[in-house]
């Protein structure tokens, strides 16, 4: 019996992806690190790790540790910077036909315009704002402020390409937070980045990593992602999704797209296996043809019905 064709396309805002499974930032590298496992044409797009407009060395060893359904890590953001990274990386990733999504960070807002500015001839489909990292102009996260958050997006806006704001779900009203990031002009949201978590070695009676505490990823976190996706989604239904958090497979990424989202991302998957983000493409369309859905797109937003 001949399978049914199965449309995979989406649109996140403005941009059109051939499906709506993409790596997730910080999980594939800077560059085309993943293309000996994964056709990186294939994705609907890479999501690169993130980057200031300067080099950054990111924190103290350990940075990874394994849990329970999951892992934490306090990476630290390390980096090449924007100008290091368009010279020595963005081409091969380039090459492979990928589409790419740059992600940008900082410490200050005038970082996030530095940043933005550096990618404006970039070949890049968007640029994707992270605000969940450390704000040196006040406390905590860009993204537990409305209106840092609002003001970060703004700066960004020098990239001239579609804005996506990645956002934390360790904030009491999360879609106050993504309706600032829309009012600042980001055509998308990001939903979510790591869960602020801890690990300590009850021998050494110390925290486990270099940095002390660090972001819980993976299927620990799925669950919390799709609250974040299906509450914003409610708030704000025209406002685009971008599901992260625990995708390992079609039924993981579905969850997220019924819940409101647009595309998911594979991130802590790819730890353990280089092709999971190729596997998850793979494994929706196979479900879609099970379930009889022909195109992707439909699935979004479908969990907000009547009962």
């Amino acid at each position: 019996m001949r399978r049914m064709t199965v449309d995979l396309t989406t649109t996140v805002g403005s941009v059109v992806l051939p499906n709506p499974v993409l790596t997730a930032s910080g999980t594939a590298g800077h560059g085309a690190e993943l293309a000996d496992a994964v056709d990186l044409a294939s994705l609907g797009a890479v999501v690169t790790k993130s980057l200031a407009p300067y080099p950054w060395s990111g924190n103290a060893a350990p940075r990874l540790h394994a849990v329970p359904a999951g892992m934490v890590n306090a990476v630290g953001l390390q980096g090449p910077g924007v100008a290091a990274w368009l010279a020595d990386d963005l081409p091969a990733l380039v090459a492979t036909g990928a589409r790419v999504v740059a992600s940008i960070w900082g410490r200050t807002v005038d970082d996030y315009a530095e940043a933005a500015l550096l990618l404006a001839d970039a070949p890049v489909v968007a640029v994707e704002v992270n605000l969940s990292c450390p704000n040196l102009e006040g406390k905590g996260m860009f993204a537990q402020s409305a209106e840092a958050t609002h003001d970060a997006v703004a700066a960004a806006s020098a990239c001239r390409r579609p804005r996506w704001a990645k956002l934390t779900a360790a904030v009491a009203d999360l879609p106050h937070i993504a309706l600032a990031a829309a009012d600042a002009g980001a055509e998308a949201v990001t939903l979510v980045n790591t869960v602020p978590a801890m690990v300590i070695d009850v021998e050494r009676r110390r925290p486990v990593l270099g940095a002390r505490a660090g972001g819980l990823s993976g299927a620990a976190i799925h669950p919390v992602a799709v609250r974040a996706v299906h509450d914003v989604h409610v708030v704000a239904p025209e406002l685009p999704i971008v599901g992260a958090g625990g995708v390992t497979d079609a039924v993981t990424a579905v969850e997220l797209l019924l819940a409101g989202a647009s595309a998911v991302q594979v991130g802590t998957a790819s730890f353990t296996d280089r092709r999971a983000v190729a596997g998850v493409v793979a494994d929706l369309e196979r479900w879609c043809q099970r379930h009889g859905v022909r195109r992707a797109s439909d699935l979004v937003g479908g969990a907000h019905g009547s009962p």
